[in-house]
């Protein structure tokens, strides 16, 4: 018997969130709403400027997201990175094992702990400022064998594919995980890095991947398609294809059949997040012997409550709102409905 669900694979980024004015962006000389990747010294730059304003920090990292979201299921999940040895390498580590997720963390003597500074403005728009750090010195000795070959399922996360270095890293534990019988799973990540990599992400799929994870415009930088033309050529790469489509729920096609999978109406507060706990329902679902329409309307109840919370993790009222949905749909005895937020379980 697996001893994992899951074991994610990735970035380990620890999140630094701060609302802010919009001048300390002009300030700082970031575009508004935009992801910036950083150096060391614009990081010790912005978090020099803001050490006066309040800091939310948490855990993060695409794959480490979904990871927690399956711990959030119930499910048990296991996630290989690397960190710095410095204080927010500690934090890290700490803050992860508080959520349930067992951290399998690698320490980089020289470089700082990846981390990603959200800048909140009022009107609620997200700028981004992401020192990779030592997240990008992961390798092939950081890769835990016994750990991937006792899960159920492989994830990773497209941003680790461009490095020379990483993917190799990558592919060594899709090595391990083949030899034990075990499902790939990718999140494509973003639609300029499959642009700048579409012929080897096409190629890398095809050889390796069994689930596919993107949404609209990642959808279209990879097959040139809109929506359900994109889930069908996706389809022709791997088992299982999902296209995800924001409020308009998402569809899933696997074997020649096509789900369309609702979304649950909410308050759109935060959409960073959603995506990677879409992944946690489908994964969990899949890894407990759930059809992919009940792995769907998990996956989509999991995404609408990350979209009406403030951060890419859920508080402790979410989870148990999660956990109880994914225990009904498990007793296939129920359809979930959400008005205005409000929790309603409809039984048959």
């Amino acid at each position: 018997m697996k001893k994992y669900d899951v074991t994610g694979l990735g970035s380990a980024l620890l999140d630094l969130t701060f609302e802010v004015d919009d001048s300390i962006l002009a300030e700082l000389n970031l575009k508004k709403g935009s992801m910036h990747l950083i150096d060391r010294m614009k990081s010790k730059e912005i978090l020099e400027k803001l050490k006066n304003h309040p800091c939310k920090i948490s855990p993060g990292g695409s794959s480490a997201n979904t990871i927690s979201g399956i711990n959030s299921l119930g499910g048990k999940g296991v996630f290989l990175g690397k960190i710095g040895n410095d204080i927010h390498g500690d934090l890290y580590e700490k803050k992860t094992l508080e959520e349930g997720t067992i951290p399998k963390l690698s320490r980089d003597k020289f470089e700082l702990t990846g981390h990603a500074i959200t800048l909140i403005t009022s009107d609620f728009e997200r700028t981004f400022a992401t020192h990779l750090g030592a997240s990008l010195y992961f390798s092939k000795r950081d890769v835990l064998k016994e750990e991937i070959k006792n899960s159920k399922i492989l994830h990773l996360e497209g941003y680790q594919l461009e490095d020379t270095n990483l993917r190799e890293a990558v592919i060594y534990a899709i090595e391990i995980a083949k030899l034990n019988n075990m499902i790939i799973s990718l999140d494509l990540s973003e639609s300029n890095l499959i642009k700048r990599n579409l012929d080897f992400f096409k190629k890398f799929v095809k050889d390796y991947v069994d689930i596919v994870f993107v949404n609209e415009t990642e959808a279209e930088a990879f097959t040139g398609k809109k929506e359900e033309e994109a889930l069908n050529e996706i389809s022709h790469f791997c088992k299982i294809a999902i296209v995800k489509l924001g409020e308009r729920g998402s569809l899933i096609k696997s074997s020649n059949r096509i789900y369309q999978i609702p979304s649950f109406k909410t308050n759109v507060i935060n959409t960073n997040g959603a995506g990677d706990m879409y992944a946690s329902g489908i994964l969990y679902g899949l890894a407990n012997n759930l059809d992919l329409k009940a792995s769907g309307t998990i996956a989509s109840f999991a995404a609408s409550l990350v979209v009406a919370s403030s951060g890419a993790r859920l508080d402790n009222l979410s989870i148990n709102k999660l956990s109880c949905v994914a225990r009904l749909v498990q007793q296939k005895a129920f359809r979930v409905k959400i008005n205005d937020f409000n929790l309603c379980l409809v039984l048959f």
